[in-house]
């Protein structure tokens, strides 16, 4: 059965490929992604991989848990289920006033 790890404290410099290639040293890796932010596409400092099996995976976590990996201590556990998140709000309604935030206090294009 397929066991999902989180990997935090991630280096701005690990990819999917080299943080694949360090797990393969405890088991097969399923899928190895560094998450990134989707704006600059700089990593957000932790990612997850999937390996083959349970045993992989503790095998994984002793391994990589609280050690060295691109210059960065990691925590490395296992994943939990993603939690339900209440609904985002648009953007035109952030920052605490419904109004609408347009123009001034005059309404239409005409002056009185």
């Amino acid at each position: 059965m397929i066991k999902k790890l989180y990997v935090g404290g991630l280096s701005f410099n690990t990819t999917d490929e080299t943080l694949g290639a360090s797990f393969a040293q405890a088991g097969t890796v399923v899928s190895a992604i560094v998450i990134k932010d989707k704006f600059s596409g700089r990593s957000k400092g932790f990612g997850f991989v999937e390996m083959n099996s349970e045993e992989e995976a503790n095998a994984a976590i002793e391994m990589w848990n609280d050690k060295e990996l691109d210059g960065r201590t990691v925590k490395v556990n296992e994943a939990r289920p993603m939690e339900d998140r209440p609904p985002r709000r648009d953007n035109f309604s952030r920052g605490g006033s419904d109004r609408g935030g347009f123009g001034g206090g005059r309404s239409g294009g005409s002056r009185y």
